[in-house]
């Protein structure tokens, strides 16, 4: 597995790979210490699995550097890892096309998961947006009902808003993931959406997440 790693802080970088290196059996990691350094490693290398930055580096200010990451390497899985918990910074994060935002005062084994669920094609959804476990939240049916979905999409934008896999949804719904995704395709058609993040962003807007 190959990472690039994108931080301006020699420290941060090193905590981060010992996290990394529990990822998987051999992590490859390439280091970048600002938006121009990122954008140069990523060009020299076609093969990366996972590109895991900072925020906040020198070379662009706020979402613009996601933002052109995204436009410039589409089909590299970005994730941010920031210092911010601010949840207007994780929004604009998804917004801007990252697959994830991982708060740099979460444990371990959070950043773990997190990685493991975007690396399997899924959207991690910060705590703090919202339950990012699999499960019920308190009001979400009540602010969904009049969305114009059936009930069996209610179900699944609430877990989908959640930042639950179609495998994790199939399993809790019993019913077949081409049945879960015939199910998120209306559900992008509801909110007038292009995309899983835009999806999820706009569900939680509606049941007005934290």
């Amino acid at each position: 597995m190959k990472t690039l790693l994108a931080d301006d802080h020699p420290l941060m970088r090193e905590g981060v790979r010992l996290v990394l290196s529990q990822l998987a059996p051999a992590v490859e990691i390439i280091d970048a210490h600002d938006y121009p350094s990122l954008f140069a490693q990523a060009a020299l290398h076609d093969d990366l699995d996972l590109a895991l930055v900072d925020l906040n580096m020198p070379g662009f200010a706020g979402m613009q550097g996601i933002m052109q990451f995204r436009s410039r390497f589409p089909e590299i899985p970005l994730v941010v890892l920031s210092a911010s918990e601010s949840a207007h910074d994780m929004r604009g994060a998804l917004e801007a096309g990252a697959l994830g935002f991982i708060p740099k005062a979460a444990s371990t084994a959070v950043m773990l998961a997190a990685l493991r669920q975007v690396l399997a094609g899924n959207l991690y959804v910060p705590a703090s947006l919202g339950d990012s476990h699999c499960g019920p939240h308190p009001g979400a049916a009540v602010a969904l009902q009049h969305s114009g979905l059936t009930a069996r999409q209610l179900e699944v934008a609430r877990l989908l808003a959640q930042g639950c896999a179609n495998k994790a949804i199939a399993g809790m719904l019993s019913m077949s993931e081409g049945t879960v995704k015939v199910h998120i395709a209306a559900i992008f058609r509801a909110f007038g959406v292009a995309n899983r993040t835009e999806a999820v962003l706009a569900i939680q807007r509606l049941m007005h997440l934290p």
